[in-house]
């Protein structure tokens, strides 16, 4: 019996038991037994702890302002498991996530694979038969034995290095950044998007033999007054470009992270290299758009949505409030278990107004209750104005409640978080 996509996706949920299961051998033999097409002629990978969908949509923006064919797979999803794949610029359909996940199963016996894996294995089944001048993989978590990495990619990204996921990765930014590091290839580029990267991860590019170009090294993200900026390389290359149309200061360096990316896949590639990619990647920036980062869904008081979750997280967003004053901000914050609450909490600081929290029980069994929160926020800072809210539907309405004009709503914390919010955001304009 034919299955739907929501049938589809609870199958995979019971498949494997473990939610989370790293390592490629599983995901590896089936997608072998599927033929292991490759899913493009180019392949690029994003790992890191922040910033990746950014720098997949800037990527895929310049891509296609260059006139390439080109496939992104991302997750989590926000509003519909149809966002994490893309093709040419559009979700994949259910009809075609269903066909190939009827081949997966076909494929994989009595392998147990997760449901990130049935996903990543779609992604690529996808993109194999679409004709692809480049696909771009986000990695789900780490990168050594994230189920991306079974594809050897032509150049990798690593945007940040920071705490999360510690439980998996490894308790310090070095063993992060080793584990990171794995999605890299021997004598293949491999672009370093931080300034600070921890010793871990350099130590292992290379170990692996990567060819590494690291911000402020071998290119650089350079001011320019009167608007714009310009990214220049080591070797002499120098472009001014506009400023990206996503918000927040962070993107600068995820758009140049993406640029260093395909500059140094252009000198392997014949069509790549006969590309103007300075056109490309101007046009690109003007129109990049990804939901959910420093989002403005508008209205007196505004409405900002952002998936941040993590300390590193917060304080970019820290930044971008110092950068954007106003009144006052009424914050809707939930989180997840495996999350540094007190870190994110302590890094906006005085910043938040009134904190409007939310449980997350109710959506994963890994959200956290309101009274954890809590008792982060009241260790950090003891006076801090708050109200409880069972969910984020309940925090929303009493945050936009309470804002007068001319304040501000900061949504974040999850990706339930922001789902919640733009899924209301939607039903409301449509109303």
């Amino acid at each position: 019996m034919t299955r739907t996509l929501d049938e589809w996706l609870a199958y995979q949920e019971r498949v494997n038991v473990r939610s989370i299961e790293l390592g490629l051998d599983r995901v590896r033999a089936v997608w072998e037994r599927m033929g292991a097409a490759a899913p493009a002629r180019r392949v690029i990978t994003v790992g890191g702890t922040n910033g990746k969908g950014s720098t997949v949509a800037l990527l895929e923006s310049m891509l296609k302002a260059a006139g390439q064919r080109v496939g992104c797979y991302t997750s989590p999803h926000l509003l519909h498991y149809r966002e994490r794949v893309r093709i040419d610029g559009a979700d994949a359909s259910d009809d075609a996530l269903i066909a190939s996940f009827e081949r997966i199963e076909s494929a994989r016996g009595d392998i147990p694979l997760t449901y990130f894996e049935f996903g990543t294995l779609a992604a690529l089944d996808l993109f194999s038969r679409a004709a692809l001048d480049v696909a771009v993989l986000e990695v789900g978590l780490g990168g050594r034995l994230d189920a991306v990495n079974i594809v050897d990619a032509d150049a990798v990204i690593i945007t940040t290095v920071d705490l999360d996921h510690m439980d998996w990765l490894g308790p310090d930014r070095d063993s992060i950044g080793g584990e990171m590091a794995g999605i890299a290839r021997a004598g293949r580029p491999a672009i370093v998007g931080e300034s600070d990267p921890p010793q871990g991860l350099l130590g292992a590019l290379e170990r692996i033999g990567a060819r590494v170009e690291r911000v402020g090294e071998a290119y650089f993200v350079e001011p320019v007054a009167g608007g714009g900026w310009r990214w220049r390389h080591r070797d002499g290359t120098s472009w001014l470009l506009p400023n990206p149309a996503l918000a927040a200061p962070v993107q600068y360096a995820n758009a140049a992270a993406a640029i260093a990316a395909l500059r140094s896949l252009q000198a392997v590639d014949a069509v790549m290299g006969g590309l103007n990619l300075e056109k490309a990647a101007s046009a690109g920036l003007r129109a990049v758009h990804v939901a959910a980062r420093l989002q403005s869904l508008g209205g007196d008081p505004e409405l900002v949505v952002d998936v941040g979750h993590n300390p590193q997280a917060a304080r970019a967003l820290a930044q971008w409030l110092d950068a954007h004053p106003g009144g006052q901000v009424h914050a809707v914050y939930g989180a997840l278990s495996d999350k540094d609450v007190g870190g994110v909490i302590r890094a906006l600081g005085a910043r938040i107004d009134h904190w409007h929290l939310a449980g997350l029980e109710r959506d994963t069994p890994r959200g956290l209750p309101v009274s954890v929160l809590l008792d982060q926020l009241l260790l950090a800072f003891p006076d801090a104005r708050h109200d409880l809210h069972d969910d984020v539907s309940s925090a929303l309405a009493a945050a936009r409640k309470a804002a007068k004009p001319g304040e501000r709503v900061l949504a974040f914390g999850s990706f339930f978080v922001a789902s919640a919010v733009l899924s209301e955001s939607a039903g409301a304009s449509s109303a």
